[in-house]
């Protein structure tokens, strides 16, 4: 499924039913009834609908080695952070009539016994307000009833969702990146370490690699200015660093993404168009979803094998910290699905409850390489595998991109024994059901990790273990 990478007018509610003319009246003081592979060389491109779907957000897998046609070309309906295509007239959405009442004195009887309950309820309510208006009146000659001091203050523990972004959101940050002709968007990032590093996607900071202005705002309204460190944009993962940063940042804590279980609670904070610091709260859906996203503006797909999310995300969330219920970092907000169609640059829609995330055991992985090295350094098996729309595998092209073997001498796939025309359909357990997937499963390990790939051949299934082999750099 393909996704974008980060709202419609409110319909007035129903009016109140009529109150028969025969009710008594309430009390005076009554109170009223109070929601390309990467890593592999591509061939063709991620179809629109490959994958799962997702400015927060990502999709789809492949995997080869670096080759003269990288980058492959982005999915064509996919786009950080909003993504998917529009529905049609009629079905969800469609207006609704209210049917007009049957007439029966069965039915009368059980609304004037509804009625009779409600005032029954009021003229308590009503009772009581009126005793604690008068009393305060006595005494102080106002008639505002105060809440009692005897119930205790509200709490705020540290596993509740406010006790959570309580600590959280003084180690997030407002993301706003220029480049030199004044084009750029805001995103949101979080604090890494100490030494001013912070992590968002590179999709939110693109516009200022190539000399362009970028700030960074914390929630106190300090701003700083910031600097790319590095980006790479297969992962969709980046880090800047603070210029001046202050010596008392308070890194997030990392969780553990592979120990995540569906149905686990969510909290996402971000700067949803724009509006910084919101936070929002939700479940893990669905765990390696296969993601492949774009930006919408011509760049290269990022890939994944995503969490899923129903925390509401939305352009501007990009970047962000997906915690769990205790405030640990096991995602960065990368891709939405949405029923809207467009992304950056087209038209951005909302979310619909399918946000997609980078795991943090992955984008912890890229973080370190781009801090200590400031390029991205991908797994790879070292074939060209097709990008074309498939369920039955990945399968590994006739002919690599640019005229290339589809099968790199001496590299991982050949050392295992794959050979053109062979369909890769698991690597280890995870079933791979198209390149884009692939490259996403690929990407989650590092070099040198070792792999069991089942694959086709002539309707026969084999097996291989690969080690995975590396390339540095997006190109």
């Amino acid at each position: 499924m393909s996704t974008e990478n980060e709202g419609t007018a409110v319909p007035p509610a129903p009016s109140a039913p009529p109150v028969p003319v025969d009710a008594p009246a309430a009390p005076a003081s009554q109170a009223q009834a109070p929601q390309g592979p990467y890593g592999q060389d591509p061939q063709g491109q991620v179809p629109q609908g490959q994958g799962v779907s997702g400015d927060a957000g990502h999709p789809g897998v492949s995997s080869s080695a670096p080759d003269p046609s990288w980058p492959p070309p982005p999915p064509p309906a996919a786009s950080y952070g909003d993504g998917g295509s529009g529905s049609g007239p009629g079905g969800w959405g469609s207006s609704y009539q209210q049917p007009a009442p049957k007439s029966g004195r069965g039915r009368g009887g059980l609304v004037a016994a509804v009625l009779v309950a409600a005032l029954v309820a009021g003229g308590l309510g009503g009772g009581l307000g009126y005793v604690l208006a008068k009393d305060n009146d006595e005494s102080t000659g106002s008639t505002t009833v105060s809440a009692s001091a005897n119930g205790g203050d509200v709490k705020r523990d540290p596993g509740t969702t406010a006790g959570v972004a309580a600590k959280a959101l003084p180690s997030t940050v407002t993301i706003e990146a220029e480049s030199n002709s004044g084009e750029g968007g805001t995103g949101t990032g979080f604090v890494f370490d100490k030494q001013g590093h912070i992590v968002t996607n590179n999709h939110v900071v693109a516009d200022a690699v190539d000399g362009g202005k970028l700030t960074a705002t914390f929630p106190t309204g300090k701003k700083y200015d910031a600097e790319v460190v590095g980006h790479a944009q297969g992962y969709d993962v980046a880090v800047i660093k603070l210029k001046d940063a202050p010596s008392d940042l308070q890194p997030l804590t990392l969780g553990d993404s592979d120990k995540v279980a569906v149905g686990d609670s969510t909290i996402a904070i971000g700067a949803p168009f724009g509006l910084s610091d919101t936070v929002t709260t939700g479940i893990i859906s669905a765990k390696n979803r296969p993601v492949a996203s774009s930006d919408g503006s011509g760049s290269q797909a990022s890939y994944m094998s995503a969490l899923q999310t129903d925390a509401s995300i939305n352009p501007g969330n990009s970047g962000g910290p997906l915690l769990d219920a205790r405030g640990n970092v096991i995602g960065i907000n990368s891709a939405i699905q949405s029923t809207g169609n467009g992304g950056f640059g087209t038209g951005q829609s909302g979310s619909i409850g399918l946000g997609f995330a980078i795991p943090i055991n992955q984008a912890k992985y890229v973080a370190q390489e781009l801090i200590k090295n400031g390029k991205p350094v991908y797994a790879k098996i070292g074939a060209s595998v097709s990008l074309d729309d498939s369920s039955d595998g990945a399968q590994i092209t006739d002919q690599g991109a640019g005229g290339a073997a589809p099968v790199e001498p001496g590299g991982p796939a050949a050392k295992a024994g794959l050979k053109a025309g062979d369909v890769i359909i698991k690597l280890d357990d995870r079933v791979i059901d198209s390149g884009p997937t692939l490259i996403g499963e690929i990407w989650t390990h590092q070099p040198g990790d070792k792999v069991t790939i089942t694959y086709e051949r002539g309707g026969k299934q084999r097996t291989a273990e690969v080690t995975l082999g590396s390339r540095v750099g997006d190109n």
